[in-house]
């Protein structure tokens, strides 16, 4: 664990420097920082010598790649949350623990004891040997400046490449800066949606970052519920940053705004960022939707302390709707070594004649459930409590705690047999409230209508029915909001493989013992 909470570093080298010494920089400031670290850039100050204070780099095009080497150094440092400062003013939000540089901390809203370090004669502003610019650029170009600018977009997890996009906007914009973060049906065709942060949550730290890296400026932060927002009704703005992929939908928000008697905004383009560590089905470009896939198999909220849970076998509770590909995922864990319990298997076993269950449901739903044998026809059961709530829990009530105790039964089996791991697999398990019986839930997920797919080609259901069938059962957000994993089977068997093993490897480690001193 690195030593300091968190950082400040500044940067003395010349701007076209820097991009060759990001890699390094970053690294070195990330051994000694956990996050965040402030970076502060003083191109050919003499470290030591006599200094009026902070003054930021003129912004232009040697800025704005040396802003996108060290973001881009930073997305290799999985975690590590940078922020290049563009401007003097109020305290940052979280006080550096460590000054990376020999200057006056007072400068930052630092305290004057705060420890000072330096990285080496990189970090030291060494600048000898280092080419003075691109011979294809204008040493003296500019970016231009506006009053008002606008940016949107999802603002998931604050990257790289959303880092770039904001203090490109930050440089850009002398007065305001109009956010526009998207949320409700503009998040429905997201990759796994379920697992974008609250709307709540992305606003405050999307303000956070852009109120430390430039104080000066109005942050106008609204919600996008349609691709346009204010942006095609706000007569005073003036800019709008884009990315490639979205240049598009700039020029349909001019179209817009001239409809509405408004001038067309300048489109200021922003080049992509490419991630240093993507991996077989994710994005070559920085995005929200590939870190959402990284999080896929890790442990997304802590374990459940239930002193009443035995520690062994540690069982995971496993589940899905239909079409979710909660099957092959248990079928998996199986091959990898746990003990699988089948609730579905457990389910039918109540209802046979001398089952746990049998008794009690002919009683509550009369002999006309009954075959010829005498077994119960689960078909016109079905029939009798669909679409009634009331009967439905009558059964459910009847139904799920004896499923429940032949799975604490087999619980103990496993535990006779010596595993270590016993996975629950039920498609119920959150509606029952089983998760009581678990150390772990593990929802697998998949897009509706990839699950509407699948039902279709597996059941020989009409489309229709098969959205009935899933709109009847718990979502997938709801699910994951009470899962400790999370796993999608949307891709290749060999991706959904992947996930697992990572899953189970994560597990292997909390169950760990800690290493003694």
């Amino acid at each position: 664990m690195p030593p300091f909470a968190s950082g400040l570093l500044v940067l003395t080298a010349p701007l076209p420097a820097l991009p060759r010494r990001a890699a390094g920089l970053v690294a070195a400031a990330a051994g000694l920082v956990a996050g965040p670290l402030y970076v502060h850039l003083q191109p050919g100050l003499r470290l030591g010598g006599p200094s009026a204070g902070p003054a930021a780099p003129p912004a232009g095009p040697a800025l704005l790649r040396a802003l996108a080497a060290l973001y881009t150094a930073a997305a290799a440092r999985r975690g590590l949350d940078l922020r290049v400062l563009l401007g003097p003013g109020r305290r940052l939000a979280r006080q550096p623990g460590v000054l990376l540089a020999r200057l006056a901390a007072a400068a930052y809203g630092c305290p004057p004891s705060l420890p000072a370090l330096l990285l080496g004669e990189d970090a030291a502003g060494d600048a000898g040997g280092d080419p003075v610019g691109d011979p294809e650029q204008d040493p003296d170009a500019a970016l231009p400046e506006f009053l008002d600018v606008a940016v949107g977009g999802t603002f998931d997890r604050l990257h790289g490449a959303h880092r770039l996009l904001l203090s490109a906007c930050c440089l850009l914009a002398r007065r305001r800066l109009l956010a526009g973060v998207a949320d409700g049906d503009l998040l429905r065709h997201k990759v796994l949606p379920e697992l974008i942060e609250p709307y709540e949550l992305r606003v405050a730290k999307l303000r956070e970052f852009l109120e430390d890296v430039k104080p000066s400026l109005c942050y106008d932060i609204v919600p996008l519920a349609d691709p346009f927002g204010p942006s095609v009704t706000d007569a005073n703005l003036q800019c709008l940053v884009v990315s490639q992929e979205t240049r598009r939908g700039g020029e349909a928000v001019n179209k817009k705004r001239l409809e509405n008697g408004l001038p067309e905004l300048a489109l200021h383009e922003i080049q992509l960022m490419k991630d240093p560590d993507h991996h077989q089905n994710e994005e070559e470009k920085i995005s929200s939707s590939s870190l959402r896939q990284r999080l896929l198999g890790t442990l997304l909220q802590p374990p459940r302390q239930d002193p009443a849970l035995p520690l062994r076998p540690y069982v995971i509770g496993l589940t899905g709707g239909t079409g979710s590909g909660k099957t092959s995922i248990a079928k998996l864990l199986g091959h990898l070594g746990a003990f699988v319990i089948d609730a579905d298997k457990l389910g039918h076993a109540v209802y046979v004649p001398g089952g746990p269950a049998y008794e009690p449901v002919v009683a509550a739903f009369g002999a006309e459930i009954l075959n010829e044998d005498g077994t119960i026809n689960r078909k016109v059961l079905g029939a009798k409590v669909f679409g009634n709530q009331e009967r439905l829990k009558s059964l459910t009530d009847i139904v799920w705690p004896k499923i429940a105790q032949l799975a604490k039964e087999r619980i103990r089996e496993a535990e006779a047999q010596g595993k270590a791991v016993c996975v629950l697999d039920a498609a119920v398990l959150l509606e029952a409230g089983w998760q009581d019986m678990v150390h772990e839930v593990w929802t697998a997920i998949i897009p509706e209508e990839e699950a509407v797919r699948r039902i279709v080609a597996r059941d020989g259901l009409t489309e229709e029915a098969a959205r009935r069938r899933l709109q009847s059962q718990m979502t997938n957000r709801q699910r994951v909001e009470q899962s400790q994993v999370v796993l999608c089977t949307l891709w290749e068997p060999d991706i959904t493989r992947q996930q697992v093993q990572k899953a189970w490897d994560l597990l292997q480690q909390r169950l760990s013992p800690e290493p003694g001193p």
